[in-house]
């Protein structure tokens, strides 16, 4: 159990921000601008394979803000990702394997650096999740809020935010735009993705889930918006003080370049940010890459966690189940350290698994009844809690 409310809601906020809200989202914006139980264990699974890596380039870039300058302009930022991730483009020749794995230990490092913090977290139990949590999530908090103030008032920062909320109206049709919406809101939230499932199996009837249902979201989805107007906020200053000449269109094609489905975006401009204070800046960044990596392995635990409760419901011992998980998560998350393309795709197969699990989800309480749902495990069960009127039946519905 969680020792205590603030804990419980600390770390269900960090099990819902993480490298969603500051890697995923703001590159789903620059990329678009212009048996259910199997199913639901599979599907995290994948997900958890693929994770640790988008998890270990925060860890590279901790070390990088401890020990080097931070880089002053796009074409460095630029310069040290595709240094550190893009290793490789294609395999076409066993040569070209070769050198691939060659030169990609610092991402498969990192990798397996993640899957190990992982472990000895999963080891502590709920316990060291929970206080290393009450520090992290609000301290990361601070400082995207900050940044988020600071980056608004840069000189053509309002350019950025501009071309954040100004809508190209004839995308609306197009299909793609919808499924990756509906796939960042669920990987973003954790809608579908089984972490709060996971984080109630440590809370008591006392809990005030229902509270946790309003706030946690709020939170979350001002995170992903601070960040995502943060980010093309430095952008396009950056950018058009460096050459005043640049039009939109060559600013958003960097956007878009910046990794293969702009993987790169926010590891390239969120140090280039920072660098804007000096040595203040550069103690800011390794704090936040810091938290984002305690958040990312709050993530990242709850997601294992779904695997393992699995395989002890068929007696599979604690340690062994935990050890089989992590062991088969680190070994077939490879080809996504080592080949972005692949992460990429991997990112956008699991996103649209994410949008049919979640979909499960909902079927459930549909046929478990809407209105019964809400009566007996949301009003009756929940001790000194919120409760739902009649009128909730329609949403979750």
């Amino acid at each position: 159990m969680f020792q205590s409310a603030i804990g419980g809601i600390i770390s269900c906020i960090g099990g819902a921000v993480g490298t969603g809200n500051i890697w995923r989202f703001p590159r789903i914006l620059a990329t678009n601008s212009t048996s259910g139980a199997q199913f639901f264990i599979c599907n995290f699974f994948l997900i958890s394979c693929y994770y640790p890596v988008v998890l270990g380039w925060c860890i590279y870039y901790f070390y990088i803000s401890c020990v080097y300058s931070l880089p002053k302009t796009e074409e460095e930022g630029l310069s040290i990702f595709s240094n550190f991730a893009e290793v490789c483009q294609c395999f076409n020749t066993l040569s070209e394997m070769n050198f691939c794995v060659l030169h990609s230990y610092w991402p498969v490092l990192t990798q397996f650096l993640a899957v190990a913090l992982s472990g000895i977290c999963l080891a502590g139990g709920v316990k060291w999740i929970e206080k290393a949590n009450i520090i992290l999530v609000p301290l990361l908090l601070f400082i995207i809020v900050f940044m988020f103030g600071w980056a608004i008032t840069r000189q053509y920062a309002e350019i950025g935010i501009t071309f954040l909320f100004t809508p190209s109206w004839s995308t609306f049709t197009y299909p793609n735009l919808w499924i990756a919406a509906a796939g960042q809101n669920a990987f973003d939230t954790s809608s579908g993705m089984g972490i709060m499932t996971t984080y109630s199996t440590f809370m008591s009837r006392d809990s005030r889930i229902v509270a946790y249902s309003f706030l946690i979201p709020i939170i979350n989805n001002l995170v992903s918006l601070y960040a995502s107007i943060m980010i093309f906020s430095t952008v396009f200053s950056t950018i058009i003080q460096t050459s005043p000449t640049v039009t939109r269109s060559a600013i958003v094609k960097l956007i878009k370049t910046s990794g293969p489905g702009s993987t790169g975006l926010t590891f390239t401009w969120i140090p280039v940010l920072f660098s804007k204070f000096g040595l203040f800046g550069r103690i800011l960044c390794a704090l936040f890459f810091l938290c984002l990596v305690c958040a990312g392995i709050s993530s990242l635990l709850s997601i294992t966690q779904i695997g393992v409760l699995a395989m002890k419901e068929l007696n599979v011992p604690h340690r062994l189940a935990v050890a089989i998980a992590l062991i088969a998560s680190a070994l077939i998350g490879i080809p996504s350290a080592i080949y972005l393309d692949f992460l990429t795709n991997q990112d956008n197969t699991w996103g649209y698994g994410l949008v049919i699990s979640g979909f499960l989800f909902c079927l459930l309480v549909i046929v478990y009844g809407p209105n019964r749902y809400r009566r007996v495990l949301i009003n009756e069960f929940g001790i000194n809690d919120c409760h739902l009127s009649i009128f909730w039946v329609p949403l979750i519905a």
